[in-house]
């Protein structure tokens, strides 16, 4: 099955940052989406928003 979240380690992976700045990054990413109604899973963020937000895949 294909998943549509990211975890914080993909997101350190795919950001090249420390795994402790990619969790504050999945955090900050779920506060927005919290704010906009939506339910999020704590250390995980949609893939879809995430690749929005992200200056790597808006190139």
């Amino acid at each position: 099955m294909k998943t549509v979240f990211y975890s914080a380690q993909e997101v350190a992976e795919i950001l090249g940052v420390s795994r402790t700045k990619a969790y504050k990054i999945v955090k900050e990413l779920n506060i927005e989406l919290r704010e906009k109604g939506y339910i999020i899973i704590a250390g995980k963020v949609p893939k879809r928003y995430f690749e929005q937000r992200c200056y790597a895949f808006n190139e």
